[in-house]
């Protein structure tokens, strides 16, 4: 194999791909990246057997072939070169060496062949989205997956789409967030769930830009999505996702409306004083006006009050205030509604007269 390109050609999908690639792996192939070149094109994969990122970008083939070599060695070759230089690399047997203006560089290789690859994934639905529209899906909703729970079901984000909207939502099992967007091409099809891991949730939200669309396609053991010059896949997570429609309230019967900015700082300034292992804070409403407390067990204590449009009768409640927080930094618009029902019951928290973008956040014992 025989490749040139500036430095920049390679170093941009070289960093797109590198955040699956670990230093330690149990197989040693892991801690490289394929690099493909033929037809003028290069193609680098990483992949950590979760996730696969596959990156493509124009250089100039003398040679077509195949190698792996050590990804994050190569990444800090590349990044450590000067600007704009050319940069050629040539494998010899199991080396391979980079070199650029009067530097140069040999890797050790492992064979192509040895790396694993997903291939065909076996589509059941394509959908094709607004690369924004579905950033700000995972944006909106990745903070309440789950880390590392037994339930390996909730460390995972669900996506959801009956043809006519396409739907994320994320639980912990304390909290829980929903954001739906509609879809332009009313697709064929009944309605499909699928689990995508922590991990490719967060390297999608790493890779997403705002700009044109992307092709989404949902097998049955992975998900697929071309965004640009990148190419995306990622297990699904093997599990029932739970009936997450039956933990939403649909009408709470006590509606709050706060400025969301006011509300959010000065819940920050009464948590500065709470239990630092359970974060809790205890809200009281009364008309017009919402109580915060927090106290510790230095019994230290914090309150503060936050004028809202309330009308109701008195309802006092606990909740761990960096849920509550998460959710309204995720709140779209100056207000924000918060529905509470009784001491017992779980919030409903969402921006005034939209529902495809709710928060529901557990009481707790204070």
């Amino acid at each position: 194999m025989k490749l040139t390109a500036p430095r920049e050609d390679l170093l941009a999908p070289l960093q797109s791909v590198i955040g699956v690639v670990e230093r330690r792996q149990t197989m040693p192939v892991l801690a490289n990246v394929l690099l493909a070149a033929r037809d003028n094109k290069l193609s680098i994969t990483g992949t950590d057997l979760e996730v696969e990122l596959v990156a493509t970008t124009n250089v100039s083939v003398a040679q077509s072939g195949d190698i792996t070599v050590p990804g994050r060695k190569l990444l800090d070759i590349f990044r450590a070169l000067p600007e704009k230089t050319s940069v050629t690399l040539t494998t010899d047997g199991e080396r391979v060496s980079i070199r650029a203006g009067r530097s140069r560089f040999t890797l050790s290789s492992l064979p192509a062949a040895e790396f694993p690859l997903v291939e065909e994934i076996n589509a059941q639905q394509t959908l094709t989205v607004a690369q924004g529209e579905f950033r700000r899906l995972i944006d909106k909703t990745h903070f309440s997956m789950a880390q590392q729970d037994v339930r390996y079901y909730l460390n995972g984000l669900l996506l959801e789409t009956d043809g006519k909207l396409l739907r994320a939502v994320a639980t912990d099992g304390h909290r829980l967030a929903l954001c739906e967007m509609e879809l332009a091409g009313k697709a064929k099809g009944t309605t499909q769930q699928v689990i995508v891991p922590r991990k490719g949730v967060l390297e999608l939200q790493r890779i997403l830009g705002t700009e044109g669309d992307i092709e989404l396609a949902v097998g049955t053991n992975h998900v697929r999505a071309q965004i640009g010059d990148i190419r995306f896949t990622s297990k699904l997570i093997d599990g029932r996702f739970p009936e997450y429609g039956r933990v939403i309230p649909s009408s709470p019967p006590r509606m709050v409306e706060a400025d969301r900015e006011v509300l959010r700082q000065a819940l920050q300034r009464t948590a500065i004083l709470s239990n630092e292992k359970y974060r809790g804070i205890r809200l009281t409403a009364r008309p017009d006006l919402l109580t915060l407390q927090a106290h510790n067990p230095e019994q230290e204590e914090a309150e503060d009050q936050v004028e809202v449009a309330y009308k109701g009768e008195e309802v006092e409640i606990g909740f761990n205030v960096n849920y509550l927080l998460d959710a309204l930094s995720a709140v779209d618009g100056e207000k924000v509604e918060i529905g509470l029902t009784d001491s017992n019951s779980s919030c409903l928290i969402h921006a005034p007269g939209t529902a495809h973008t709710r928060y529901v956040v557990m009481p707790m014992r204070l």
